[in-house]
């Protein structure tokens, strides 16, 4: 389909069932598809399983969907501004996969490039390659879940630790621009993980703050290319924008 405008968020992730797995953009709250999000969860749907770089804050991004008891597994690389993230982690009720930054950020490009698995030095010597690391934590506190060992081979003297792409059901991500191709123009941090988090999706659904006709976007300035996306909603340029911790010098320092 060439014009891939949806009328609405609502309508964008309706078929989205139970037990999805599902890429979400976004760098700490930077680029959080939100109205995707707030969306999946006015639907229900549940027992998802997530891969984002983090799971939002208590009360924002992928943190509703977490408070609602609508996600089963994150992967993820950063887990420390949501308490909530921590209790049910810690009483089993939230399975973890943890994964370097950058390995999770090669993973997604990799699943999307379609490249089946990849060797990295990250993690090397650790409970990453090793195994051990908890994933899920039983109610008495004991390790229920363990992460495997990976394969390690040596490539010119040195150690590396085979990694799995990540190829998910489907994924949603937030751009400043897009086209009714799909082509998308991203805005700083929130380049970071949207367009790794759009190739990995099966299906890509994607909301812009402003939508333009086909052939508007310059195309040296388009971060991503249209055929990574199957989905896309305006949602306007006044949508929430959270900032995770604002930190500000006292006046005249």
């Amino acid at each position: 389909m060439i014009d891939k405008q949806w009328p609405s968020a609502a309508e964008a992730v309706a078929d989205i069932p139970d037990g999805a797995s599902l890429a979400v953009g976004g760098f700490g709250l930077s680029g959080n598809p939100i109205a995707l999000i707030e969306a999946l969860l006015a639907q229900g749907t549940t027992d998802l399983r997530v891969v984002s770089n983090n799971c939002g804050v208590d009360d924002w991004g992928l943190g509703v969907l977490l408070a609602a008891r609508r996600i089963r597994k994150m992967t993820s690389s950063y887990v420390g501004e949501n308490k909530e993230f921590e209790r049910q982690f810690l009483t089993g009720e939230l399975e973890l996969e943890l994964t370097p930054q950058g390995t999770l950020a090669e993973k997604l490009r990799a699943g999307g490039s379609g490249i089946a698995a990849f060797y990295t030095q990250t993690g090397v010597g650790t409970q990453v390659a090793e195994g051990g690391l908890p994933q899920r934590y039983a109610p008495d506190g004991s390790v229920a879940v363990a992460s495997p060992a990976k394969d390690v081979r040596t490539f010119d003297g040195a150690d590396y630790v085979l990694e799995e792409a990540v190829t998910t059901d489907f994924s949603l991500v937030h751009a400043a621009v897009g086209d009714r191709h799909g082509n998308l123009v991203f805005t700083k941090a929130a380049r970071n993980f949207n367009p790794l988090a759009a190739m990995a999706g099966r299906i890509c659904i994607a909301q812009v703050e402003r939508l333009v006709e086909p052939g508007a976007l310059d195309p040296d300035s388009i971060h991503l290319p249209g055929v990574f996306v199957h989905r896309i909603v305006e949602v306007g340029t006044d949508i929430p924008k959270r900032i995770e911790r604002r930190t500000v010098a006292a006046e005249g320092a």
